[in-house]
């Protein structure tokens, strides 16, 4: 089980090459049909916007903020995913406490706030900007395609390590009852002879290997939940703090950083929690922290570095980032209902209390609806 994990992680890094290296391909040809290339009449490519005005716009002001903005995100980003890991040493604050769980509702919420709100948004904006020409960018709707394409690949992934999983413990289980000198199982010993107490005996061990089984396979699901969300985290993550890096536009930069460092707080809080429950080691935890805290403020370091020559608004950054928005969204959207929100609100705890979950209901609505203000400002 463990060396099949870290595959989920691999699935993902080529995809997003895949995508990356077919989106600058795609541009690569549209740049080559200099008919198709006019701009729609409702916009002007690298004209006017935010960027142009006056007061706005200061490369002083705007380093500035991106220095202060580098430690007050990844402060944010380490409390945020080190506060559950913490959380053993609280008894309130368990996996299996109540305010855990509407901690983590409400986490998970931002994350599916995250992906509606601010990701997808965002893909359509690129992929249907005025720099880039007509055809084939606003003839067909690529963000909604491969936002859909990514969460259907995400459920593939999630149910292809399930099934390896499943069948692996199957098959040891059966060469468990044969035993090395090919004596038949204990249920065979019982039809042939008929002896039911033996039948009776067997009814507790079954049960108990059922249950462990049962831990295991949850155990493998919330491994597999931990990588796939932390890819698309990651994601997202480096392509904001890109585009931060590179801005000059000191009114957009501002809110930007409060707003970040409220959503890398609370998303860290609901990746946290998946890694609490995937039962890491100390080492995998650390890594873990580590990549999700330095993203963003990694991507905004490379943005100072790539001002002179990265543009937020050339052809080729904006297919490349538009897809990459999309991929991430469709992955985000599917991680926080069927993975996340679905998984506990099905789950036995929240069935068996009505409160419970109404609460929760309240955490997911109050985490969706935060990053949704947040939408007006980031």
């Amino acid at each position: 089980m463990p060396s099949q994990t870290p595959r989920v992680a691999v699935v993902f890094v080529l995809t997003l090459l895949v995508l990356a290296s077919s989106s600058l391909a795609v541009a690569a040809a549209a740049q080559a049909e200099p008919e198709a290339a006019a701009p729609p009449a409702h916009g002007v490519c690298g004209g006017g916007g935010a960027d142009a005005g006056g007061g706005c716009h200061s490369v002083p002001r705007a380093l500035r903020l991106k220095l202060i903005a580098i430690p007050a995100i990844l402060l944010a980003s380490t409390v945020g995913v080190s506060l559950p890991l913490a959380s053993r040493s609280v008894p309130a604050l368990r996996p299996d406490g109540d305010l855990f769980a509407v901690v983590k509702a409400f986490a998970s919420g931002v994350i599916l706030g995250t992906g509606y709100m601010h990701v997808l948004p965002d893909s359509f904006n690129d992929l249907t900007s005025p720099c880039l020409p007509r055809r084939p960018w606003a003839e067909f709707p690529f963000t909604a395609f491969v936002a859909m394409l990514a969460a259907v690949l995400t459920l593939m992934v999630d149910s292809l390590m399930l099934t390896f999983h499943s069948r692996g413990k199957a098959s040891a289980a059966v060469a468990h009852h044969h035993g090395r000198h090919g004596s038949p199982p204990p249920q065979e010993l019982v039809n042939r002879h008929g002896y039911g107490h033996l039948d009776d005996m067997s009814e507790p061990a079954a049960s108990s290997e059922d249950d462990v089984e049962a831990g295991r396979t949850q155990l493998l699901r919330n491994r597999v939940i931990v990588q796939v969300l932390e890819m698309g985290i990651v994601v997202h993550s480096v392509v904001i703090g890109l585009g931060m890096g590179a801005s000059q536009n000191v009114c957009t930069i501002r809110p930007l950083v409060a707003a970040l460092c409220f959503h890398q707080l609370f998303e860290g809080m609901g990746l946290g929690g998946c890694i609490l429950q995937a039962e890491y080691g100390a080492r995998t935890r650390s890594v873990l922290v580590f990549f999700f805290s330095t993203t963003t403020p990694l991507g905004i370091a490379l943005g100072l570095a790539l001002t002179r020559v990265y543009s937020d608004s050339s052809p080729t950054a904006l297919v490349v980032v538009g897809l990459l928005n999309a991929a991430s969204a469709g992955l985000l959207h599917y991680m926080a209902l069927v993975d996340l929100l679905a998984a506990d609100f099905m789950g036995p705890r929240l069935q068996g209390s009505v409160r419970l979950q109404l609460v929760c209901f309240l955490a997911v609505l109050l985490g969706a609806g935060g990053m949704s203000v947040m939408a007006k400002w980031a």
